[in-house]
């Protein structure tokens, strides 16, 4: 029996690692020269910059079922956020899972005390709350469910839409609600971490142990066709490789555009994470810092968009950056048309206005990268048309990727793990 998986991002190397575990000869074909598709890290100088900020929820089923933490050695975040604006920045915290913040979070203002009492009120709810009772039943925006539940416009604009606006890339909190439920229950379960050496690391380990189990992972190899029916196999350049099938685990659009299958999700969610060197901390902590600012005047007075967060990464993982240097990551959601240069200048004039006791002329931008497609789009009701494992109409072709169940690496680790059964149980 083999299998050809069709791209090395997380959810084909689960897949090819199962399919390999029950015995089946599985070859993987990825274009880029490294495993890992939109999980990736680099390394340079001394810092790690991934592909985009991207962090693990420990309390992910499908991440602690195929991951060993202990392994990728994790560097946990504090539990909470630090919300800023200009001339201010204040400790918004879980005092359940910090008790050391208690304090700052009962003497926080940027929320109201009944915001925080219906925090932990949907704590209690949500805590035991099934996966599947979550992406079932009827849905609404997130803005609708905050409201709903009687959540303030202080609420919102100081922590939900910054907040969730940099897990969903949309802080106008037009996704769907059950995003927000799978998520906030994933935060009261666990905590969120990066591994010591980039989040590049996840896919590495994946890949290695598909390798263990006897997966072969071709990269620099571009399929251009696939084909179902009676003879299975690809096309990989001038060459055609049979198959008793074919899992396509690539990206979204180009999952579309080997299968035609229309159902795959293709609205894009971007953003854009520069990363800086500077000489000593924030003081955050190992907090995210939120901007709970609007939008704001750009270099020079013209509109100009701020970033949405900034995160202490190497006060986090001090992996991330050599002793004598700190690395900070800053994110703006959507694909902004400024040069890397007038985004970083933004940066600047952000922390300049959160921190107006200290200068940043020693704010160094090191990387930029650009995710226009670094989710899909996950509007209401949009999981009761996501495509199956298995695709319609192409017998021997199936999918894998998260667009099957939901836009984060569980769902990734998920699709994988469900696609390697699925094409088990019918060869």
């Amino acid at each position: 029996m083999t299998v050809a998986v069709v791209g090395a991002g997380v959810a084909g190397l689960v897949a090819a690692r199962r399919l390999a575990d029950l015995g089946v000869d599985v070859a993987v074909f990825e274009r880029e020269e490294a495993v890992g598709g939109r999980v990736r890290s680099t390394r340079e100088d001394g810092f790690v910059f991934d592909r985009g900020f991207q962090v693990l929820f420990t309390a992910y089923p499908a991440a602690q079922r195929e991951l060993d933490y202990d392994a990728l050695d994790l560097r946990y975040f504090k539990p909470g956020a630090v919300v800023a604006r200009e001339n201010h920045r204040s400790v918004l915290a879980d005092p359940l899972r910090d008790p050391t913040a208690l304090l700052e979070s009962a003497a926080n203002r940027d929320v109201t005390v009944g915001d925080k009492l219906r925090t932990l009120r949907l704590r209690r709810e949500l805590a035991d709350k099934p996966n599947r009772d979550i992406f079932a039943g009827e849905d609404a925006s997130i803005a609708e469910y905050l409201d709903d539940l009687g959540f303030s416009a202080k609420f919102v604009q100081n922590f939900a839409a910054p907040f969730y606006g940099g897990i969903t890339l949309d802080r106008t909190l037009s996704t769907s609600k059950k995003v927000f439920e799978f998520t906030f229950k994933m935060l009261t379960r666990g905590r969120i971490a990066v591994p010591a050496d980039g989040m590049g690391a996840i896919p590495e380990q994946l890949a290695d142990a598909a390798r263990d189990a006897g997966a072969e992972i071709r990269l620099g190899e571009t399929v251009t066709a696939v084909a179902g029916g009676d003879d299975p196999g690809l096309s990989l350049g001038g060459e055609t490789l049979s198959a008793d099938a074919v899992v396509v685990a690539t990206d979204p659009k180009s999952a579309r555009d080997l299968t035609d299958v229309f159902a795959i999700p293709t609205g894009e969610r971007g953003c854009v994470t520069q990363y800086f060197a500077v000489d000593e901390p924030l003081g955050a902590g190992k907090r995210i810092l939120l901007n709970a600012g609007d939008r704001r005047d750009g270099p020079g007075g013209e509109p100009g968009t701020a970033p949405n967060e900034v995160v202490p990464l190497s006060t986090v993982a001090p992996e991330y950056a050599p002793d004598d240097r700190e690395l900070l990551s800053a994110t703006f959601l959507g694909a902004p048309d400024e040069t890397d240069d007038d985004l970083a200048e933004s940066v600047r004039e952000t922390l300049a206005a959160w921190y107006p006791e200290r200068r940043f002329g020693d704010l160094e931008l090191l990387h930029t990268a650009r995710m226009p497609f670094a989710q899909f789009a996950q509007p209401p009701n949009i999981f009761d048309a996501l495509p199956d494992n298995r695709a319609p109409d192409e017998e021997g072709v199936y999918l894998a990727g998260d667009y099957t169940e939901a836009s984060s690496l569980n769902a990734a680790m998920e699709s994988g793990r469900k696609v390697a059964r699925a094409v088990y149980e019918d060869l």
